[in-house]
């Protein structure tokens, strides 16, 4: 028995609703985030082409380290300020970011975080006791 045409439409409709709803799980299952690197330089092509690479090297570290093999990075975004102006020569911070998509679970990074490693090589070591003064003898 042949199907109407209506039904087969229906069928047709309905399988494609299906797969969009199994690709919408996918995606739904989706974690992201965005990163970014900034860079300071003269000029302000040199500083834009440096966030990006350095960007593009910073999400790979970033994903190994917390075990993640494959990801999506999202359309980089460089926004570039004026830092120096000298009149014959500039220096300019941009800041290259992204999205950055994976899917399933993601191992723990390393013990700490990278604010806790960057803010652990800034600091001194604690200051020396100061000795008491001397106390000088009483004349007579």
């Amino acid at each position: 028995m042949a199907m109407s045409r209506l039904g087969a439409s229906l069928a047709v409709r309905l399988l494609g609703a299906a797969a969009i709803i199994g690709a919408g799980s996918a995606v739904a299952n989706a974690k992201c985030t965005k990163l970014g690197f900034s860079v300071n330089d003269y000029g302000k092509d040199g500083p834009t082409k440096d966030a990006k690479a350095l960007l593009d090297k910073y999400i790979a570290k970033w994903a190994a380290d917390r075990g993640i093999k494959k990801y999506t990075t999202g359309k980089k975004n460089v926004n570039c300020e004026l830092f120096l102006d000298f009149g014959f020569f500039d220096e300019h911070t941009c800041k290259a970011t992204a999205t950055v998509c994976w899917t399933g679970e993601v191992a723990p990074a390393a013990t700490q975080s990278d604010e806790q490693k960057l803010a652990g090589s800034k600091k001194a070591a604690p200051p020396a006791p100061v000795p008491a003064p001397a106390s000088k003898p009483k004349s007579s």
